[in-house]
């Protein structure tokens, strides 16, 4: 993956993430020269970054998802939508 992956309209979250751990392993080895863990950091950054925005993109969609019974978006006192915890059906 590109250090400049994050921009790379074919990343997913999960390919981020994994890259991240990749990163974190190099990162760990105490192996590496300054230089190339400076790369290293600068990618990572990059790869929170968007993994970050992949988070908030999806709460979004699930707060629109969340719905009253009239079909409207369920708004607290504050405008918000309501958010809900996930609960499992085999729970």
């Amino acid at each position: 993956m590109k250090s400049n992956s994050s921009s790379d309209s074919t990343t997913t979250f999960e390919s981020a993430f994994v890259r991240l751990e990749e990163i974190l392993n190099r990162l760990n080895t105490g192996t590496i020269s300054l230089d190339e863990s400076l790369k290293l950091y600068e990618e990572a950054d990059g790869l929170i970054a968007f993994c970050n925005q992949q988070l908030v993109n999806a709460e979004k969609k699930i707060e629109v998802l969340i719905k009253n019974r009239n079909g409207e978006l369920a708004l607290g006192s504050d405008e918000k939508p309501i958010t809900q915890e996930y609960k499992s059906s085999s729970q």
